[in-house]
C-alpha cells in the first residue's frame, strides 16, 4: 500500500527536537526527507544517551530520512542548499527568524526558485512579535507560556515536566501545518509560509486557564496530580506503588464507592454532585487512600477494571516498554541500522487503516547519503563532491 505522502519531498534543516520530528512525522508518513547538518553533525548528536558511540537523543527524531552535509558559510554550500530547495515540495527549519533570510533563504527568496514550494519555520516565539528574535528552549517555552507555573504540587516550587513538551508539541504543529499546506496547495497550485512558534503550541494547550482569566478573572494555582474540576481524581498509594484514579464524575463514583465496600459515600448527599464533591475533596481522597493503601496495585487493578473505572497503575517506563499494550500497538520497533545493528525506537502513533506509514531507513549517519543526495538529486560528478569534501563545503 502507498503511504499518504508517497512522491512528496521535503528539505530537513532543522535541529533537536521540533523541527526533526516534524519532518520524522512526515517520513513515517512515506515522503523522502533529505536531514541537511553541517559536516561535523548537529549539536544533538553531542547529546546522551548514547549507544555505541551514537547519540539515542538524534536517533529517536532522525529516522526515515537521508542525511547530507553542508556548510552554509560557503557560499559554494548555500548554492547547493537552493538548489535542494528547488527539488524540494516542503522545506524546514527552526532557526531563530531572520537566519534564513541571512541564508538567502527566506521564504520570499525561496519562492523565486521554486514559487509552490512550502516553507515550515518552527521557531520559540514566532516570525513576528516583540519577542521574535529571542532564542527559547523546550523549558523556556513551559516557564513563559504559563505551564510551568500549573505544575507541581499546590505548596512547592514551579517544575517542569517529565519530557520536553514544549518541542513535540510544536514539531506536532508544525508537521501538521505542513500537511494543511500542502493540501491548499493540491487545490490551488501555491504554496505558503507556516509560521509555528512553540509559545503558541504550549500556550493553546493550556486548556480552559486562559479564557477562564481572560472572561473570568480566575487564577489557576498548582494542583499537583489532582483533577481540576471533579473529583475523587488524583495519584493514590498501593502497597507496591501508586496508582491514579479518575472517579469524578456522577455515573463513576457510586461505582468507585461499591468496589471499595463503601456504600455510604454514594448515599451521602454531600457527595451527589460534582460541586459537592469538589467541596470535600479532601476527606473523599482521603477515604480513597485509606482503601487503597491496603492493596497491592494489580489488586486495585482488579478490582477497578470490574467495576469499569478509569485508572492506571504510575509506571515507570521500564515496565511501559516491555508492557503487552505498547507492544500490540508496535510502539517500540526493532529498525536494522546498517552499521550499528538493531536500534530499538519508538513506533508511529498515528494508525493509518488504509495507507499506514512505515519505518523504511534507519537514522542516517553524518553525511551517509551525501553521494545520493548531491550525486543522484544534483547530478555533481564524482570529482566535484570529492573537491567540495576536501575543502570543507560539503
Amino acid at each position: 500500500m502507498s503511504a499518504p505522502l508517497s512522491g512528496v519531498r521535503v528539505l530537513d534543516l532543522s535541529r533537536f527536537i521540533a523541527g526533526p520530528l516534524c519532518g520524522q512525522i512526515l517520513g513515517d508518513m512515506g515522503a523522502e526527507v533529505i536531514k541537511v547538518e553541517r559536516p561535523s553533525g548537529e549539536d544533538a548528536r553531542k547529546h546522551a544517551p548514547f549507544y555505541e558511540g551514537q547519540s539515542i537523543y538524534t536517533m529517536v527524531f532522525n529516522r526515515n530520512k537521508y542525511g547530507a552535509t553542508l556548510d552554509t558559510r560557503s557560499p559554494e554550500a548555500l548554492g547547493l542548499l537552493a538548489q535542494l530547495a528547488a527539488k524540494c515540495d516542503i522545506v524546514i527549519e527552526n532557526y531563530r527568524p531572520g537566519t534564513m533570510a541571512e541564508m538567502g533563504l527566506s521564504y520570499e527568496q525561496l519562492k523565486e526558485i521554486n514559487p509552490a514550494v512550502i516553507l515550515v519555520s518552527i521557531s520559540g516565539f514566532g516570525q513576528t512579535g516583540p519577542l521574535a528574535k529571542r532564542a527559547l528552549f523546550d523549558a523556556v517555552a513551559q516557564a513563559a507560556s504559563g505551564l510551568m507555573s500549573l505544575t507541581g504540587l499546590p505548596d512547592g516550587e514551579p517544575t517542569l515536566t517529565g519530557t520536553y513538551i514544549a518541542d513535540y508539541v510544536a514539531g506536532y504543529h508544525g508537521a501538521m501545518g505542513a500537511m494543511l499546506a500542502y493540501i491548499h496547495r493540491l487545490k490551488t497550485g501555491e504554496g505558503q509560509h507556516v509560521d509555528v512558534s512553540s509559545l503558541d503550541a504550549i500556550f493553546a494547550s493550556l486548556g480552559t486557564r486562559p479564557s477562564a482569566y481572560a472572561m473570568l478573572g480566575e487564577r489557576t494555582t498548582r494542583n499537583g496530580s489532582r483533577d481540576l474540576l471533579t473529583g475523587p481524581a488524583n495519584v493514590f498509594p498501593a502497597t507496591d506503588g501508586y496508582v491514579y484514579i479518575h472517579a469524578g464524575t456522577d455515573p463513576l463514583f457510586p461505582r468507585l464507592c461499591r468496589a471499595m465496600g463503601r456504600d455510604d459515600l454514594a448515599e451521602d448527599t454531600r457527595y451527589e454532585s460534582v460541586p459537592g464533591r469538589m467541596q470535600h475533596v479532601n476527606e473523599l481522597e482521603q477515604a480513597v487512600a485509606e482503601w487503597t493503601s491496603r492493596l497491592s496495585c494489580s489488586e486495585i487493578s482488579e478490582a477497578l477494571t470490574e467495576a469499569g473505572i478509569p485508572f492506571g497503575k504510575v509506571s515507570e517506563v521500564s515496565e511501559v516498554v516491555d508492557s503487552p499494550q505498547i507492544e500490540a500497538r508496535q510502539m517500540m520497533l526493532e529498525v536494522e541500522h546498517p552499521t550499528l545493528g538493531v536500534l530499538r525506537l519508538p513506533g508511529i502513533p498515528i494508525k493509518l487503516s488504509g495507507s499506514p506509514g512505515s519505518v523504511r531507513k534507519a537514522p542516517p549517519m553524518v553525511g551517509e547519503d551525501n553521494q545520493y543526495v548531491f550525486g543522484e538529486l544534483l547530478g555533481l560528478d564524482t570529482p566535484t563532491i570529492e573537491r567540495l569534501h576536501r575543502e570543507g563545503a560539503i
